[in-house]
């Protein structure tokens, strides 16, 4: 067998045609040709980089002489522009005056009037009332609470006068003064209290009710709502106490069910067990007061029971008291004289579990009492209440020996387990609604703005007209809440801490960014812009800006734009503005840009205050509007801008 190989050279293309050989000098002469096109392109790129390189710093010459130009210009004007600034906020020290003014007028008033009531700010007449108070004897309950009312309204005036009074007005001795008068009254009130519980409680036979042959009585009012229950059958079958059309009552163990005893819940809507402590404290050169109810902010629950007190600050006090079953007896027999009997021996407090047990069989014969109280509608909780009690030797509130807690939120009830009676009240952590989501602030009129607060739970809205604030409305779960605040004008302070004490607590502490994660902002920046954007709050809406989480602490950026209508605007023009203290501008971004630039907004120029940013732009209406808003206005809308500390919490 016969194999044939051959080897062909050459190529040939497709239409069968051998392809020509390329030969050396025309290798070379496409290699040189590659070259020098090569060449040509790194120059035209040199060339063109070079070109665009000269237009770059001639651009940023030109910027850079354009703004050394506005900062010179800034620089020539400042001087004047500070000095404009300085009248305009002369608003702040008239509207202190005013104030100063006010709580004369106010006690010339009181002196005039001659209603027979004290000045609680003045040592003598206060101090004769309280002695006049303790001599009187045999006050009922009912007159108790009628007197009740002036005497929280002379404790309401001395906290207010605490809180508002500069400290550069006030003394020491004034404030040890008020303070102890404050004390006294409370603890005289209480004391009032228990002298009528034990008054009521010597006609209890004539109580009774006719089926389970004991004692129940309720008596309230808008301050304080007493029920008292007395065991006078000592029936070991009636353990479970319910008030008459209420919900609120108490489980009994078997050993007080069969016990001489009597329970009492005293349900006040103030604070009478925490005491007042008021502190100075200085935001920048922005001084007031406020009260502090505790040693410190302690972690966890004790922080937020030492910060704030909702539910109107209500203690729940549960005591009882032991009635002998003899001294009953002697009532029930010999009436009206065996009442004098019982006042030589008087109630005594039942503690519970007893201090000595040696009679008792079993280690379970004292198991916590389980106790249900309503809460009102008017307090507004967002999470379930926590319980907690006064520790008396602490002075403090905790939440031990109490346990079981459940809450019914549509009934508005809550049941729980207590191992031993005394104070009680419900709390909830005092930042719940901190950080907020956003803000606004929005004119309403002359001398009138609506600003709005929305948290992850509520939205909120205040008016704020002259020196007065009113809650406008509650949203909650995008429902409107109805609130007892509502349509109530007060003055600022006693605005806020009667808005905390219904639970709705959107005012931060010195100490909240200890618990809250916020966007720090310089104080002193903070400050002057919320100075500078009351100055303008009746001509101008100001709202939240997702750039100010961006921007450094020592600056802030807001929107705005100008709104001179009652109405709302609807899709309004908004303008960011970055304000550092010292200086304000218009960026070029908008609240959707993509990202972050310091950039001016072209065709505009930068100030030494936000006042004169916006007169560049302002229509003369707004600016008319600006320069003749009224100071006491201009100083509530600073006070409550300071008071949410928007720019940090936000």
């Amino acid at each position: 067998m016969i194999f044939m190989l051959s080897l062909f050279f050459g190529t040939t293309n497709k239409s069968g045609r051998k392809k020509k050989k390329v030969t050396k000098a025309e290798r070379l002469k496409q290699l040189q040709e590659e070259e020098e096109r090569r060449q040509k392109e790194e120059e035209e790129a040199r060339v063109k980089y070079e070109k665009e390189e000269m237009e770059r710093l001639e651009l940023e010459r030109i910027e850079k002489e354009k703004w050394n130009q506005l900062e010179s210009k800034d620089l020539e004007r400042r001087n004047e522009e500070l000095e404009e600034l300085s009248l305009l906020e002369r608003c702040f020290p008239e509207a202190e005056k005013l104030k100063q003014d006010t709580r004369l007028l106010s006690q010339w008033k009181h002196y005039i009037q001659c209603d027979g009531s004290p000045d609680p700010s003045i040592a003598p007449e206060i101090n004769t009332f309280i002695s006049l108070w303790k001599e009187e004897t045999n006050e009922t309950f009912e007159e108790v609470i009628a007197k009740s009312k002036l005497v929280l309204n002379l404790i309401e005036k001395l906290k207010l006068i605490l809180l508002e009074t500069p400290p550069y007005y006030l003394e020491d001795k004034n404030i040890i003064q008020y303070q102890g008068s404050v004390l006294e009254m409370q603890e005289l009130l209480h004391l009032k209290f228990n002298i009528a519980t034990e008054i009521l409680l010597r006609q209890a036979s004539t109580l009774a009710d006719l089926d389970s042959g004991n004692m129940e009585k309720v008596i309230q009012d808008e301050n304080v709502t007493l029920y008292v229950w007395a065991n006078l059958k000592k029936n070991p079958r009636y353990k479970s106490v319910r008030f008459s059309e209420t919900q609120t009552g108490f489980e009994i163990p078997r050993i007080l069910a069969t016990s001489d005893i009597a329970l009492r819940l005293l349900h006040t809507h103030y604070d009478h067990v925490t005491p007042l402590r008021p502190i100075s404290t200085s935001f920048q050169g922005h001084t007031t007061r406020i009260p502090q109810f505790v040693k410190d902010e302690v972690k966890s629950v004790e922080a937020a029971i030492s910060k704030e007190l909702p539910e109107e600050s209500k203690q729940l006090e549960n005591e009882s008291n032991s009635v002998h079953e003899e001294e009953e007896t002697k009532c029930e027999e010999q009436g009206d004289i065996e009442v004098q009997t019982i006042l030589k021996e008087g109630l005594q407090k039942y503690i519970y579990p007893p201090e000595t047990t040696e009679d008792v069989e079993t280690e379970n014969a004292f198991p916590p009492i389980e106790v249900t109280l309503e809460v009102q509608e008017n307090v507004i909780f967002f999470e379930d209440p926590m319980v907690a009690r006064w520790d008396a030797e602490g002075k403090h509130w905790q939440t031990d020996g109490i346990s079981n807690v459940s809450y019914k939120s549509e009934e508005r009830l809550i049941t729980f387990s207590l191992e031993t009676f005394g104070p009680i009240t419900l709390i909830q952590d005092t930042h719940v609604n901190m950080p907020f989501q956003s803000w606004e602030l929005r004119p309403l009129g002359v001398n009138k703005v609506l600003l709005t607060v929305t948290t992850v739970f509520t939205e909120v809205q205040i008016q704020i007209k002259e020196d007065l604030c009113m809650l406008a409305s509650i949203k909650l779960s995008d429902k409107k809440h109805s609130s007892t605040l509502e349509g109530k004008w007060m003055t600022p302070i006693s605005f806020i801490f009667a808005l905390k004490e219904t639970g709705l607590n959107i005012f931060p502490s010195g100490h909240s960014h200890f618990y809250v994660i916020i966007n720090y902002k310089d104080p002193l920046v903070e400050l002057k812009a919320y100075r500078q954007l009351a100055l303008l709050s009746s001509a101008f809406a100001f709202g939240w800006s997702k750039w100010n989480a961006v921007c450094t602490s020592k600056k802030v950026i807001v929107k705005l734009s100008e709104h001179l209508t009652e109405e709302p605007i609807q899709n309004p023009n908004w303008t960011l503005l970055m304000f550092s203290g010292n200086r304000a501008q218009r960026l070029k971004i908008n609240e959707n840009s993509e990202t972050f630039s310091e950039a001016l907004k072209e065709e505009t120029e930068f100030h030494s205050t936000l006042y004169h940013m916006v007169k560049d732009f302002a229509s003369k209406e707004a600016m008319e509007k600006i320069r003749s808003s009224n100071c006491q206005f201009i100083d509530s809308v600073c006070y409550m801008l300071l008071s949410t500390r928007l720019l940090s919490y936000s």
